[in-house]
């Protein structure tokens, strides 16, 4: 997986009066829990740029005060009105240590019931995976060639290789479903009769210790 690196100064005080005057100096303030005593660091806003507002997911190398932390990025606070982010936490990486964090999906193929004239729905963008740090994807690979109308394609169905998923083996990640003109005056599909878990659009990486709370 690809890292970003973030080059940041550790913080001698984390009081309120503190923690402002590094916002309004465009920085944030950030932490790093796991492997010991927590590291409270700020960095600048634009260090988050290559991180946070892509689609790709990236490990982090953390440089502080000529310590490098390999890290994933476990939760991140945003301002309410301006969106400028507020606050970040991380997690310490160890090389023999699972962790969780989210991948995106990528589609590829034409569906067959798209072709027939059938409406794609894709239920999760990204997925939760579990795996050292070496074995981490950098994205999820499904092919939605052989879907045809009315099928779904489940977590449980997708092959994996030094990592596994924290979602329900039906959890639905893709479904092709019919749309009006493929019915031709049928009756329509009731979405409402499925079972089907919907991904949580925002959610942010955690660790294996969150996740198991």
């Amino acid at each position: 997986m690809k890292s970003i690196t973030i080059q940041g100064t550790k913080r001698e005080s984390v009081g309120k009066k503190s923690t402002k005057a590094l916002r309004d100096a465009e920085l944030v303030p950030c932490v790093v829990y796991g492997g010991g005593e927590p590291l409270n660091f700020s960095a600048l806003e634009k260090a988050f740029k290559g991180l946070v507002y892509t689609p790709e997911a990236h490990t982090v190398s953390i440089e502080v005060d000529g310590q490098v932390i390999p890290a994933v990025l476990q939760d991140i606070q945003f301002h309410p009105i301006t969106d400028k982010i507020i606050h970040a936490d991380f997690y310490r990486l160890s090389d023999d240590k699972p962790v969780i964090m989210e991948v995106p999906v990528r589609l590829t193929g034409r569906s067959k019931g798209v072709v027939a004239g059938g409406v794609l729905r894709q239920s999760f963008r990204k997925l939760k995976v579990k795996a050292i740090p070496a074995n981490l994807p950098d994205e999820v690979v499904v092919d939605i060639t052989s879907l045809k109308i009315g099928n779904k394609l489940y977590v449980g169905s997708i092959k994996t290789e030094g990592f596994s998923f924290v979602h329900p083996d039906n959890a639905v990640v893709v479904a092709v479903k019919m749309s009006r003109n493929a019915a031709k005056g049928g009756a329509m599909a009731d979405d409402d009769d499925e079972e089907e878990v919907v991904a949580e659009e925002g959610a942010t990486p955690a660790t294996e210790e969150a996740a198991a709370e």
